[in-house]
């Protein structure tokens, strides 16, 4: 026993081995991570913020214990990164998270199972391989859009790292969050366990190298020409008739960008709180603004249709002659923001919390617009963003510039702007594309084809119409054409464990003794019974 597991099992710690305690500690350990995401940004602090989970479980009595160990430090995880939407969900952020927490059962039981005790070196070899990728597991299941998607994904905690960006253009935010958990794992297991010490650095050292020679290899992007794209962000507007007054600042800060030669101007997410078939004088006015800056003008609406049934938040391109009929519909809402899952049952929601009153419909397939200028632009809407697989999809199909379009009105002070802001780095850094996040309120940014900031953040405060040079690249990267090729890889990785222990299991039960069964005695018979 070393000397970490002795403090958590004697002395004044004894209470960690079970009970309450034992479970706060686990919750607090797994809410560690938050800190490595924006608003506090400490990148670093992601290769350790997981050890001391790793540990508890590691010291757990039973494997049964060690499961709880991950179930309640996935709550404490899952309640950290979504904090900001308490003002929403109230209660229901708990019930979500205890929901999504149990996820992490299986890991927490793997971590005792691969860490406990005394491994050999063979066990310390397996836990930097299988529970990095029984992690990416977790993280494949919770990022399903139902279960609210791939917020706070480990791996985009380093969104600002260059070397890691690069890596991200190899295997996606999923490769990064595979090698996060990684170098956790080790760090673990050269304090925990000293018996594999050597073994484990031999890892980390095969590990770095193998990850330099992928930075070396993985192609630039190469920049060949820019456009200048100008993102409206009027910010927080309030009142009964805050729609008419929200377009009308955006009208009055769009018209400032006459003579700015730009090529596109993207309003943000609800820019438009009318649906422009029953408000032609609408597309009049954004059609007379694309002709005084000679640019079409990207505007986002949230309403019911005229020709069909039903909400939808839809991407429209206005050219100087009105719509051009370019359209994006959005495909992936929310959950309990902008539709209630089985609302039959949970629609009792709205009443106490900040719910969607009524679901919004969906859209059916993914749009690369024409924007003019011969610049072919891929939008996607708020949430969307956090996907790598809808980035991928619309550089596949020819996107030169990746867009977003979002809004954060109710969580203007909280962390979310902020780290909403920051995926758009990993998006344009998978893709080989430039990304730009444009907010009707929150943070607006635009990063390069390589995943580099252009220019600061606009912040929360402002309310301005601000033009960006953004840099275009062709090519495609690694992520774009192998796709998520390290979750394949985590899967196979667990899919051969399972195989291991099933076959191990066999080959104990076979090189059991035989059960002995006692003789049975043989009864002599009395003489007495035969009249001796």
């Amino acid at each position: 026993m070393t000397t970490l597991d002795h403090l958590l099992a004697s002395g004044p710690r004894r209470s960690l081995a079970s009970g309450p305690r034992r479970s706060l500690a686990a919750v607090l350990a797994g809410a560690l991570p938050v800190l490595s995401f924006p608003a506090p940004a400490l990148w670093w602090f992601a290769y350790v913020a997981l050890v001391p989970w790793i540990l508890l479980a590691r010291s757990a009595p039973t494997g049964r214990r060690a499961a709880l160990d991950g179930w309640f430090g996935g709550i404490g995880f899952m309640v950290a990164v979504h904090h900001w939407l308490l003002p929403s969900l109230h209660v229901f952020l708990f019930l979500i998270a205890a929901l999504l927490g149990a996820l992490w059962l299986p890991w927490g039981w793997l971590v005792r199972r691969l860490l406990g005790g005394v491994p050999g070196p063979g066990r310390g070899a397996a836990a930097l391989l299988v529970l990095p990728s029984a992690w990416l597991a977790v993280e494949l299941v919770r990022s399903w859009q139902g279960l609210g998607g791939p917020w706070g994904m480990i791996g985009s905690s380093q969104w600002q790292v260059q070397p890691a960006l690069r890596l991200a253009s190899v295997g996606g935010v999923w490769l990064l969050s595979f090698l996060v958990v990684a170098v956790n794992v080790a760090l673990a297991a050269l304090l925990a366990v000293r018996e594999i010490r050597l073994p484990v650095l031999a890892s980390l050292v095969a590990g770095a190298a193998a990850t330099s020679a992928a930075w070396v290899w993985a192609p630039r992007p190469s920049v060949d020409e820019r456009v200048r794209i100008a993102v409206v962000q009027p910010g927080v507007v309030g009142g009964s008739d805050s729609g008419a007054r929200r377009f009308d600042r955006e009208e009055r800060l769009t018209r400032q960008l006459v003579g700015q030669r730009v090529d596109l101007v993207v309003w943000g997410e609800s820019s438009v709180g009318f649906d422009l078939g029953d408000r032609p004088d609408l597309a009049r006015r954004i059609a007379v603004l694309s002709r005084e800056t000679g640019a079409d003008v990207l505007v986002n609406v949230d309403a019911r249709r005229s020709d069909r049934p039903g909400i939808y938040k839809s991407s429209l391109l206005i050219g100087p002659d009105g719509p051009t009929g370019a359209r994006y519909d959005k495909m992936r809402l929310v959950p309990f923001g902008e539709y209630i899952p089985a609302r039959s049952l949970l629609g009792w929601a709205t009443s106490v919390g900040k719910a969607a009153g009524e679901d919004r419909e969906r859209g059916t397939q993914q749009v690369v617009m024409d924007a003019g200028h011969g610049l072919r632009v891929g939008p996607m809407i708020c949430f969307e963003t956090a996907f790598p697989d809808m980035s991928r999809h619309l550089a596949e199909d020819g996107a030169d510039v990746l867009l977003g379009q979002s809004a954060t009105s109710t969580f203007q002070d909280s962390w979310a702007p902020g780290q909403h802001a920051s995926l758009a780095a990993l998006r344009a850094a998978e893709t080989g594309r430039p990304m730009v996040h444009a907010t009707l309120t929150g943070v607006s940014a635009v990063y390069g084809p390589d995943g580099r900031r252009q220019g600061s953040w606009t912040g929360t405060d402002a309310s301005t119409a601000r033009v960006y040079e953004v840099p275009l690249a062709h090519g495609t990267t690694p992520y774009v054409r192998l796709g998520d090729w390290p979750v394949e890889v985590a899967l196979l990785v667990l899919a051969g464990l399972g195989v291991t222990e099933g076959v191990r299991a066999v080959r104990l039960r076979r090189g059991l003794p035989a059960p002995r069964v006692p003789r049975a005695r043989t009864v002599r018979e009395s003489p007495a019974r035969h009249g001796r």
